[in-house]
């Protein structure tokens, strides 16, 4: 078992790793430093015949050892020591350390069907739980790690307030499965219910289906924008 683990967060974050590393004493631990690291340690865990490969850090991290171990017979674990930790709040994982640790160490398995996004130019990139389209890229692309660390999940909110004014929503064309053109201004495809942590956004979708839900935004502009922002924490988006 290696543990891929993202020390970004400072010490806290270690005391954590220090807490569900002893329940698992067998596990070789790995840090990260850059982005793309993560997948970089994975991939090598798999090749050298780790069968466990545990994403210790936030979604991000997740996604990275996820896109690391795609196509190999390791089995991806979860320790989840990030801001919102969307996907193991979805798998219904403890988000405390040790209660992570002991679910790894039982050997409870699951599911996960991931989707993969593609860019113009063929480059790829694995995601698990959700690909934002739009505002939802701009203010995860555009944040300051600073302002993560000091504010938490606050932060995303006041990005999004900072990019609301001079973001464009420029048209965004789709297709799902053959159907019609279709336009919008955002676009959330859900492999989950959950968005930015606790909150409900496509309540029909499963982290171990096959396929998609997809979350249109159809008006543009930074009304429809606050709208939406004010209805997810009351769980009335879907609606």
């Amino acid at each position: 078992m290696w543990i891929v683990f993202n020390p970004t967060a400072g010490a806290a974050r270690r005391r954590r790793l220090e807490r569900a590393a002893a329940l698992l004493p067998s596990a070789r631990i790995v840090e990260t430093g850059a982005p793309g690291d993560a997948t970089r340690l994975a991939a090598r865990a798999a090749a050298e015949g780790a069968r466990v490969v545990v994403a210790a850090g936030g979604d991000g991290t997740i996604a990275e050892v996820a896109a690391g171990l795609a196509g190999s017979g390791a089995a991806l674990g979860i320790l989840p020591f990030g801001t919102a930790n969307v996907l193991a709040r979805e798998l219904g994982l403890p988000l405390d350390a040790g209660g992570a640790a002991r679910v790894i160490a039982a050997g409870r398995r699951g599911l996960l069907h991931p989707g993969l996004a593609r860019d113009a130019a063929g480059n790829a990139r694995l995601f698990v739980q959700m690909l934002g389209v739009g505002l939802d890229a701009a203010v995860v692309h555009a944040l300051p790690p600073g302002l993560k660390r000091r504010l938490g999940a606050l932060a995303y909110v006041v990005q999004t307030l900072r990019l609301l004014p001079r973001h464009p929503f420029a048209p965004l064309r789709l297709r799902a499965d053959g159907g019609p053109w279709e336009e919008c201004a955002a676009l959330l495809v859900m492999k989950g219910r959950l968005y930015a942590g606790p909150f409900v956004v496509a309540p029909e979708a499963r982290a171990g289906m096959e396929g998609f839900v997809l979350v249109l935004q159809r008006r543009g502009g930074a009304g429809a924008a606050l709208l939406a922002g004010a209805a997810l924490p009351l769980s009335l988006l879907p609606r």
